[in-house]
């Protein structure tokens, strides 16, 4: 069987199995957020945080609780790793240096997951499962709570009520990830996956010598890594580490896991706002989007050319040779199109054009489909934008789903826009004139190390700044410099988009719904996927395209 037929048909079978899931669990997840009950489990978490899980919140109170749980997750996980070389199971590991541990800190609280350590080198089994791994549920969580409340925003009139922001934390824990994650933790383990608190070891080598390793719960970690978007490899090697992802079964499982939620979330949707229509439309412009993207990188990495790659029937190197080409390809796609960061191939390895859909899948905003809860709430933005210019061209007043798109809604569709553009782009900037920053490019005697190397500082901060977490091997961010400016990045990334998308969601419950006319554009037809798709690439081929001209596309064209 040819690698291109493998990857087809690896392709079909992702897809086959993401629709057997797509109604299912959407509906499952739009009963959980719809229900008007507690479980027992549910009301003795509200008791012990002390919250009233039956009161409505507005956008303010709902945004407050958000910003109070995740400051308090940051500080917990700092202190946490501060302290672990006095902790049980540390495996003999220091404690994590201030700039490092505020990096990781923020980096998981705000389901980025971007690791400046080797993983199996550097954390202890406490820091990984009561910290990493804890704050990988939760943040994912919080992501589904804010897109809930947006779509409350479009469903509900004139209250300005969006729901309680403790329930829907600990439903979208409880009821959705944790199943989920014991089940997939289940698939893991009997597919050759570790899950274990084993000491530090040596194994003997192939070739003669030996090399210590761990073990650790890797599986129940990385199947929640995947599932919530997340991306933190227990192992530098991440997903192309055999312990983490052993065959090329699981390889496929784990994309699945990675997709399966922020697809799911549209039909979700639908039901939530009464019409499932407008859930196919959002799935369809995803859909389409993540298509597109993953055929383009499975021919940019199979055909391009050269001798040395077409000898080896496309580009292996920094691939592993259990999945291939199309595998990687596929798990490449979805991890940067998701907010996962998760690697089954060096990124940095893949060819420059190759490693430019990885960057302009980032930059997208990771919404096709984008990451869990961040998928959703990123394309509801972005289809007020689409809106609006549709509004532009015919001279209506804008409207989507019953509410009309004025000014206060538009300017804060705009700033969810602007944020990530002037971190990414500022920050870099930034690093390309700073001695100390150039300094941490270790590449650059080489081959269009220029370009490359651009590309490399451009990459963490997209990654960084989008909640993505994956990176190009090559640059040093283990500095003071880049820990804390990547950190600040994570943090920005996250929040100030969070805080436009509830004020939005609660101007938009406040209004009351306009009735349907003859002019009013059909969102839920085909034709408005088309205008979606071809918003959110325009918009960020403006924003970015001067960027990724220096970068990749310099380094492929030379």
């Amino acid at each position: 069987m040819s690698p291109a037929l493998a990857g087809v048909l690896q392709l079909t079978a992702l897809t086959a199995a993401l629709a057997l899931a797509y109604r299912p669990l959407g509906d499952y997840m739009a009963a959980v957020y719809a229900s008007p009950k507690h479980l027992r489990i549910e009301k003795v978490i509200y008791r012990c945080i002390g919250a009233n899980a039956d009161a409505e919140m507005r956008w303010p109170a709902y945004l407050r609780g958000v910003l109070a749980f995740s400051a308090a997750g940051v500080l917990f996980l700092y202190l946490l790793q501060r302290v672990q070389g006095g902790l049980p199971l540390s495996l003999g590991f220091a404690s994590i240096s201030p700039d490092q541990a505020f990096n990781t800190a923020a980096s998981f609280v705000t389901n980025t997951n971007w690791q400046s350590y080797s993983g199996e080198q550097a954390m202890g089994h406490v820091v990984q499962t009561a910290g990493l791994a804890v704050q990988n549920f939760v943040s994912a969580a919080t992501g589904m709570a804010v897109a809930v409340a947006l779509v409350r925003g479009f469903a509900r009139s004139r209250t300005g009520d969006l729901g309680n922001f403790w329930a829907d934390l600990v439903r979208g824990t409880i009821r959705v990830l944790v199943p989920i994650a014991v089940l997939g933790a289940l698939v893991l383990v009997a597919c050759g996956a570790v899950q274990n608190f084993s000491g530090i070891h040596e194994v003997g080598q192939f070739m003669g010598g030996a090399q210590q390793t761990n073990g650790g719960a890797v599986a129940s970690q990385e199947v929640i890594k995947e599932l919530g978007t997340n991306g933190g490899g227990y192992f530098n090697a991440n997903s192309a580490h055999p312990f983490e992802n052993p065959s090329a079964f699981t390889n496929l499982f784990e994309i699945f896991l990675i997709l399966v939620i922020p697809f799911a979330l549209t039909r979700t949707f639908g039901k939530l706002v009464g019409n499932v229509k407008q859930g196919y439309a959002i799935l369809a412009t995803m859909g389409v989007i993540w298509l597109g993207f993953t055929a383009l990188m499975m021919w940019t990495e199979s055909a391009h050319g050269g001798p040395a790659l077409q000898a080896a029937g496309a580009a292996m190197e920094g691939k592993e040779t259990r999945f291939g080409v199309g595998a990687s390809s596929i798990f490449s796609v979805a991890t940067t199109l998701t907010s996962t960061g998760a690697v089954d191939a060096f990124h940095s390895s893949f060819t420059a054009f190759g490693g430019g859909i990885q960057l302009l899948g980032m930059m997208l905003g990771e919404l096709a489909p984008g990451g869990v809860g961040s998928g959703l709430y990123g394309m509801l933005v972005m289809a007020i934008i689409a809106v609006f210019i549709a509004g532009l061209m015919v001279g209506r007043t804008p409207e989507y789903l019953g509410k009309k798109i004025g000014t206060r809604e538009i300017k804060l569709a705009a700033c969810y826009l602007l944020i990530t553009p002037t971190l990414v782009l500022g920050f870099a900037a930034a690093s390309m004139v700073l001695p100390d920053a150039l300094g941490s490019m270790l590449n650059t005697k080489a081959l269009g190390a220029g370009s490359h190397g651009f590309s490399e500082v451009l990459y963490a901060y997209t990654s960084g700044a989008n909640n993505n977490g994956s990176a190009f091997a090559g640059l040093n961010a283990n500095t003071p410099w880049y820990n804390t400016t990547i950190g600040l990045a994570m943090l920005l990334g996250r929040f100030l988009p969070m805080v436009f998308v509830l004020a939005l969601a609660g101007s938009l419950a406040e209004q009351q719904p306009v009735p349907q006319t003859a002019g009013t554009l059909r969102t839920e037809k085909p034709l408005f996927a088309g205008l979606l798709v071809g918003t959110i690439l325009i918009i960020t081929g403006l924003t970015y395209f001067p960027a990724l001209a220096l970068g990749p596309l310099a380094e492929g064209l030379s």
